[in-house]
């Protein structure tokens, strides 16, 4: 047997040399030795297969150094091969791209004594292992596949792109941008499950940049297999009075670097992605207006949701926020009675916090315009005023009204529900 050698790999190398604070979790990879010693030495293997090992007292996760051979679409069509013998330019050679596999020496050799170094991090200089270029490539920023083997998960596509989005200066290097459209061509996106697509876009919707994962997407010809309602809609053009921008699929993108400049949560982010799915389906001849897109786009956007098993509290708010952003956006033109309905339809008074952000939602949409991106959207703030107004009302005491008079017993909360409406719409009346 070789002699046991332990190295930090992946993201954590990766972020110390871009100097990004905490590298956070750390990977270990472990050379020279086999899953029978790891056991001897109190070892908890995790799984049957895969050559992964909890350390019995700091928790950490070791990984045996392994190669894998492809043996059927998809990203679990995989086998592994994990033994002394494999070094560890081989195991960095199975890695996607070449800013993540590169590695840096453990301060110990020890996996007994693991302990002694659990609060460990590596650190800029450290003795860098970077046998296929990664510190060239992270310093010119290029994201480029390590090796072949990139074709053989289709996972490192979306992984690539929420990169892109993370680190919105970086280019995709032409050669692999060139790969993952044979990727696509040879059906390996189909082979993705709904739950690893999601990971791994939502984790790109939240990074500095949105745009640029569905830009990466879009080039490599994966988008209109994974989302073909965003993709559709470019090359739609919308009003130019309303949308300088014109194009339906500039203004979504715009849309989404919106939401992360205004810090918006998961939820809202994947509102603002949904909001004007149903202009993709708009027929030509009314182009370019877009007559009943909402309720197009809820249709559509359930079909993503449940096609990506999207979180249901994603779900529920891009429902409102495809419904209601076109008269959040004329609200100041709505009567009273029709304010009170379109708080009642967002939930707003038992879930004040949601519509929060339904509003920042419908802000992105706003400012995500050409020439609007620093525009005030009044809207927001006149509506939480108005429902802080609203909400004033004692809603308990005219229920306790009802109950004490026996002529409504059979109308009680027909009449319950009258009552706070009109209450409701009074104390507004001076606000609008």
């Amino acid at each position: 047997m070789s002699a046991l050698e332990i190295y930090v790999v992946g993201g954590a190398v990766r972020d110390t040399l871009l100097g990004q604070g905490d590298a956070g979790d750390l990977d270990w990879v472990v050379v020279g030795t086999t899953p029978a010693h790891m056991v001897s030495l109190g070892f908890v293997p995790v799984g049957s297969d895969f050559p992964v090992f909890i350390h019995p007292n700091t928790g950490h996760e070791f990984a045996l150094a392994r190669t894998e051979r492809k043996t059927s679409k998809g990203y679990q069509g995989f086998s592994f091969y994990a033994a002394p013998d494999v070094s560890l330019a081989q195991d960095l050679a199975r890695r996607d791209l070449t800013v993540n596999a590169m590695a840096m020496a453990a301060p110990s050799n020890n996996l007994a004594d693991a302990a002694q170094w659990r609060n460990w991090q590596p650190n800029a200089t450290a003795a860098l292992i970077d046998p296929y270029n990664g510190l060239a490539d992270l310093q010119a920023g290029v994201l480029r596949h390590v090796s072949h083997a990139f074709a053989e998960d289709p996972v490192r596509i979306l992984r690539l792109a929420r990169f892109a989005a993370r680190w919105p200066t970086f280019t995709v290097a032409t050669d692999t941008n060139q790969l993952m459209r044979h990727m696509v061509d040879a059906g390996e996106v189909d082979a993705l499950v709904a739950e690893r697509v999601w990971q791994e876009m939502s984790k790109g919707l939240m990074a500095a940049q949105p745009s640029r994962m569905f830009e990466v997407l879009r080039n490599c010809g994966a988008l209109h297999l994974l989302l073909p309602e965003l993709e559709r809609l470019w090359g739609v053009a919308q009003r130019a009075d309303y949308h300088p921008e014109i194009d339906t699929g500039v203004h979504a993108m715009m849309v989404m670097d919106m939401s992360a400049r205004l810090n918006a949560n998961l939820a809202t982010r994947f509102a603002c992605l949904c909001h004007d799915f149903g202009k993709g389906t708009t027929p030509p001849d009314v182009l370019p207006r877009h007559t009943g897109h909402e309720m197009r786009s809820v249709h559509l956007l359930k079909d993503v949701a449940q096609r990506f098993k999207v979180p249901k509290a994603c779900k529920e708010l891009a429902d409102v926020v495809a419904k209601e952003h076109g008269h959040i956006h004329r609200c100041k033109d709505l009567s009273v009675p029709a304010l009170i309905r379109l708080l009642g339809r967002c939930d707003a008074f038992r879930r004040p916090d949601r519509f929060s952000d339904v509003l920042l939602a419908c802000e992105c949409d706003a400012r995500g315009r050409l020439g609007l991106a620093d525009t005030p959207y009044t809207q927001a703030p006149w509506l939480q005023s108005l429902l802080a107004a609203a909400s004033n009302v004692d809603t308990h005491a005219i229920a306790t009204l009802a109950a004490q008079a026996p002529e409504f017993a059979q109308q009680k909360g027909e009449w319950i529900a009258t009552h706070i409406t009109a209450a409701r719409e009074a104390a507004i009346a001076g606000l609008v």
